[in-house]
């Protein structure tokens, strides 16, 4: 069987690859897209019988393939949507996983794949319920971030992020317990996976959860500087042009 991974999160993308290894070690891994552009371009020219795919890409909902090509062969979805919303979507051709991706989970994934004959596999139409469905829910944003630490993958629950930002092009999550992990995001892509209700990004360098806000202090120019617990590495700073949409987003 020949497999491609479409997903844009390099160290999910890693694992999956790893657990395919584990799980199935003649499975014949093909290629990796990280972007519906990439994935549309190249997908026609190959051949392979299974597609491992997250769901939110770096350009797009990855949904958006299907209208623009047809997809040859059955699906795997990766989410951060909840449980409840992913067993509304099970069809005989797809299946859906959690992030982080379990391996016992993948294995009965697979195993249910294999248990469709040739002759039986769907391919995917872009226009079947599930498609319509899932571009209607309204996700609740990411629940946890996968990070390395040395040799070892930990989850960091987002309500224990206090404050997002970036630093010498890298972006970095700082926790409610004074520590600091460097995550595979950019700050752009993890704005668009946060829920609105609890995280804002203040500026260019900064996003920060409502709920660890110490303290809001007026600063030159019209700006605002926010106070986190323990973060002392520099001042958090409001940008001037964000401060209007700030006091809205903390009166809501």
């Amino acid at each position: 069987m020949k497999y491609i991974i479409i997903e844009d999160e390099q160290l999910a993308s890693k694992r999956l690859r790893e657990l395919m290894v584990i799980i199935r070690p003649d499975y014949i891994f093909m290629a990796k897209f990280d972007s519906v552009e990439s994935a549309t371009i190249s997908l026609p020219a190959l051949q392979y019988d299974l597609i491992l795919m997250d769901i939110q890409l770096a350009d797009g909902n990855s949904f958006d393939i299907f209208d623009q090509i047809k997809v040859k062969a059955p699906i795997i979805f990766t989410t951060a949507y909840d449980e409840y919303a992913i067993r509304a979507f099970k069809t005989n051709s797809v299946d859906y996983l959690l992030k982080p991706i379990d391996k016992a989970e993948l294995t009965m994934a697979i195993e249910k794949f294999e248990g469709y004959s040739r002759e039986h596999q769907l391919e995917i139409d872009p226009s079947a319920q599930i498609t319509d469905l899932i571009k209607t829910l309204q996700p609740k944003g990411k629940e946890r971030f996968v990070v390395k630490i040395g040799e070892h993958l930990k989850t960091v629950e987002t309500v224990d992020i206090a404050l997002i930002y970036s630093q010498d092009k890298a972006t970095y999550l700082f926790t409610k317990d004074a520590r600091k992990f460097l995550v595979d995001y950019s700050l752009e892509k993890i704005e668009e996976l946060l829920n609105a209700d609890h995280f804002f990004r203040i500026s260019r360098k900064f996003i920060v959860n409502l709920s660890f806000i110490k303290d809001i202090i007026a600063f030159s120019n019209s700006r605002l500087e926010i106070v986190v617990p323990h973060f002392e590495e520099e001042q958090i700073i409001v940008a001037r042009e964000r401060v209007g949409d700030f006091k809205n987003w903390l009166d809501r």
